[in-house]
């Protein structure tokens, strides 16, 4: 079983992709995951794909965004995740 945590460093906007950076911790090993702006804007409040409105809707959204990426590591063996809108739909992983 692998332990998934996430290192305490700031998102990083990557405006080439649309989408925000984050860095998970596999036992340990930083592996970078990101989410996408669409994902952002679908779900967490994000008014557009810029930086000035993806990266605050991140940290609103943060807590779910982890925990919907640890299960996405869990099921690919720890492989870097690209979190896109559709994922947050998948039965399971919907919030409470």
């Amino acid at each position: 079983m692998m332990h998934i945590t996430f290192a305490d460093d700031p998102p990083v906007y990557d405006g080439d992709d649309l989408a925000v950076h984050f860095t998970a911790l596999i036992d340990g090993a930083p592996i970078v995951c990101s989410i996408n702006a669409e994902a952002l804007e679908d779900h967490f409040g994000a008014e557009s794909a810029r930086e000035e409105d993806v990266l605050p809707a991140f940290e609103r959204g943060q807590a779910r965004i982890r925990a919907v990426c640890a299960e996405a590591l869990n099921d690919n063996g720890g492989q870097p995740v690209v979190l896109r809108s559709g994922l947050f739909h998948v039965a399971g992983l919907e919030p409470d």
